[in-house]
């Protein structure tokens, strides 16, 4: 198995070093990842600027861009194969609920399952990196389960997976949920530069709306490794039909 391995938290971050090392054991594993943290850039692409590849000591390479620059450049002309597999993470925090939007740990992955390969984001629920050799043990044999059953799939999916921080005997089988939703953002965080001018620092994400039995807020909670299926797909299907009825009786000059 051929797997791109790729994160936002930047490739010198200690969750895709001992992910890197759980799944070398059993794959042929390529490193392309951001210089810098890279948190929160969803699936930008950075159109304007150029992008240099460089190479650590460790053999890992790292771009001077986006995680979604990452993984694209990679399979646009960086390598010179088409890998099996695209994972990313892991991150030092949850992706959960509306975290995925803005993720770019979510946006590495799904970079990769745009181009038609199968892809994994990985996330720990709590800051810190507590346990994440046992994050990596589990992300490392998940991709390994999953991988040798589903490569063969004619349709490419997209797996976001959070792992409690606890240790390995204490994590429970992965459990396959729904997003949860979260609170609103707190507020932003204002100061005054030497310049007497304010700024501004978003501020830190609202606790969980939804954590209800079935999402992935409810199984992490459990100590369970939650696995959700994404799709790219932002259509209403439900509001179609309305909104065509509607625009109907606009474009007619009708109330809707």
């Amino acid at each position: 198995m051929k797997i791109l391995l790729c994160n936002d938290d930047g490739y010198q971050a200690p969750g895709i070093v001992a992910l890197h090392a759980a799944l070398a054991a059993f794959a042929e594993v390529e490193v392309i990842a951001p210089e810098q943290n890279n948190s929160a850039k969803s699936n930008a692409l950075t159109l304007h600027a150029p992008l240099y590849v460089h190479r650590a000591p460790n053999g890992f390479r790292y771009v001077n861009g986006t995680p979604a620059d990452c993984v694209h450049i990679a399979l646009t002309g960086l390598l010179q194969y088409r890998p099996d597999l695209v994972v990313s993470g892991i991150n030092n925090g949850a992706n959960m609920g509306d975290d995925t939007i803005y993720s770019g740990t979510v946006g590495a992955a799904m970079e990769g399952y745009l181009f038609g390969i199968p892809a994994m984001a990985f996330s720990q629920v709590e800051k810190g990196w507590a346990h994440i050799d046992a994050a990596a043990q589990a992300a490392g044999d998940l991709v390994r389960r999953i991988g040798a059953q589903s490569l063969s799939r004619e349709q490419p999916w997209l797996l976001n997976v959070n792992i409690p921080n606890l240790p390995l005997a204490e994590l429970k089988p992965p459990k396959v949920c729904r997003l949860g939703r979260r609170h609103a953002a707190q507020n932003a965080i204002t100061m005054t530069s030497p310049y007497g001018e304010t700024m501004y620092w978003i501020g830190g994400a609202g606790g969980a709306l939804d954590a209800s039995e079935g999402t992935d807020f409810h199984a992490t909670a459990q100590g369970h490794l939650s696995l959700t299926p994404l799709s790219v797909d932002l259509t209403d299907h439900a509001a179609l039909a309305y909104w065509a009825q509607g625009l109907g009786h606009m474009m007619a000059g009708e109330k809707p």
